[in-house]
């Protein structure tokens, strides 16, 4: 194998990634380029091979000419051709109807060949890039055809997209039906923002440094902010968002993990089931919500027309494709939630998300209760700032820590001031797609950053008076908040009852 790049991992170890959708979106911008990013870092093994399935009529020759297109257009980085034709050599496809047992038949053997060619000892990975609804009849087949069957050393994986479910009701469904073929330790809920830099150093922080760990409970923090905001509106994905809305999209998934990483209790260690036994019990102690405080703490928007990203017209959610013309689905929600437990008792939890918000912008904000004013009286400071954390997951990953400090001069006078680190001027640009620590993690079996069945339902549980309130009010005011905003004036009126408000990129 060509190796170009030094690493701090060993190798994952022989195994094939089987890819279902592989001629779909995922797999040409996320999935190949991070499975190339790995090879380069010295992190696929040796005996490593990549199986697609895909109901395209095309020959492996055709599938890989596809991607040698694709990663040359995707990649973030430069492509260097001695790392690519290693992996190119690996590629098979196989077409096949997801719902046709000769199908699997024909990949039980291609898989077959695989593994003696390229001696992958019969380990397989299973990656499902597919429309939700297939995820149970894919595994099923698998099942049939003894592909996720363990046995003589070998293991098997399966990797789930998101969403997990779109309630409750449907969730347990699911997991109900992924038990009926595997083992919980087969199956990887794969959610991509646990892939990111600053969502993994959120443990880091939190627990690799004595210096905030004892001030992290509800003695010194006043409230937790926890943003997703995006500038792009639904673009070609209207069909999906009409199913789903905000609430489901991103809060069911990428705010409650971010909220459960913020709020858990140290784990043993570091023991995949440790870490996520505390995640769940965090999501286990928020307090549920009834129908009248879904009517206080909870707000939905959708976006109007406005102003873009570079100043350009654009069009409501109402207008987009795919999308009725009196939609009532929300494209932004915002919530406060409660968590009841002796860390964070009254410490309000604060979540946003939306599309064609003002700024791209993910972040976490940790705000710090005020210091006592007394000491200032008779000095020439009128008021005193709070200290505030910001941890950045995108788009300039890093921490920030805002305090306050003395102006130079001989009047008494405090400035705030902030303390910056940034992932990259640290440590150096390394591009990534998100998947590469997700990938490499689901073949060495470390199911420390994917989610487990309870994790996933009590997540529902969480928003189910929600989704129930939300279903049978319909809004009364849709669209209200115009694109390039951050968002309904209700949201702002959320934190503004409770005397705060959201903090604002500088």
């Amino acid at each position: 194998m060509i190796r170009t790049e030094a690493a701090a991992g060993d190798p994952a170890g022989p195994c094939v990634a089987v890819i279902f959708g592989a001629a779909g979106d995922l797999t040409k911008r996320k999935l190949i380029p991070a499975l190339y990013n790995l090879a380069t870092r010295r992190l696929l093994p040796e005996n490593f091979a990549v199986v697609g399935v895909a109901r395209h009529e095309l020959t492996t020759e055709s599938f890989v000419d596809r991607l040698d297109r694709d990663i040359r257009e995707f990649l973030k980085n430069e492509l260097r051709s001695e790392t690519w034709d290693w992996l190119k050599e690996r590629i098979r496809y196989v077409r096949g109807d997801f719902g046709d047992a000769d199908s699997y038949r024909r990949l039980a053997s291609e898989l077959s060949r695989v593994d003696a060619e390229h001696e992958t000892g019969g380990n397989y990975l299973h990656y499902l890039a597919t429309p939700p609804s297939s995820f149970s009849g894919i595994v099923g087949q698998l099942r049939e055809v003894g592909l996720v069957r363990e046995a003589a050393g070998h293991w098997r994986r399966v990797i789930i997209e998101k969403p997990f479910g779109r309630d409750l009701e449907s969730a347990r469904d699911l997991n109900r039906d992924l038990r009926q073929a595997l083992r919980e330790e087969q199956i990887y809920r794969i959610d991509h923002y646990l892939g990111k830099e600053t969502v993994q150093n959120i443990l880091m922080f939190r627990f690799a440094n004595s210096i905030f760990e004892p001030i992290w409970n509800r003695r010194y923090v006043d409230h937790v902010q926890i943003t997703v905001a995006e500038q792009v509106g639904v673009e070609q994905r209207g069909g999906y968002y009409e199913e789903a809305g905000a609430l489901r999209d991103m809060v069911s998934n990428h705010l409650l993990q971010l909220l459960s990483l913020i709020a858990m209790e140290a784990p043993n260690s570091f023991d995949a089931d440790a870490v996520r036994d505390e995640k769940a019990k965090a999501l286990n102690a928020v307090q549920p919500l009834s129908p009248e405080t879904v009517l206080k703490d909870a707000v939905r928007g959708q976006y109007g027309g406005g102003d873009g990203r570079d100043g350009e017209r654009v069009r409501g959610y109402r207008d987009e494709p795919k999308v009725a013309k009196d939609s009532n689905v929300e494209t932004f929600a915002a919530l406060k939630l409660m968590i009841d437990n002796w860390r964070w008792a009254d410490v309000p939890f604060y979540l946003r998300t939306g599309k064609r918000m003002a700024d791209r912008l993910t972040e976490i904000v940790i705000q710090f209760k005020r210091a006592p004013f007394v000491l200032f009286r008779r000095t020439a400071v009128e008021s005193l700032s709070t200290n505030r954390l910001v941890l950045r997951i995108q788009p300039r990953e890093g921490i920030s820590l805002h305090f306050g400090a003395k102006v130079p001069g001989p009047v008494l006078q405090l400035g705030g001031v902030d303390m910056d680190f940034c992932n990259a001027d640290y440590f150096g640009t390394a591009a990534t797609t998100g998947y590469e620590t997700l990938l490499y993690d689901c073949m060495r079996g470390d199911a420390t950053l994917f989610q487990r069945s309870d994790q996933v339902e009590v997540g529902w549980s969480v928003l189910t008076p929600v989704l129930d309130v939300w279903s049978s009010l319909p809004p009364r005011k849709f669209p209200n908040y115009a694109a390039g905003t951050w968002g309904p004036s209700e949201a702002g009126e959320l934190l503004a009852r409770d005397g705060r408000r959201w903090r604002l990129p500088a």
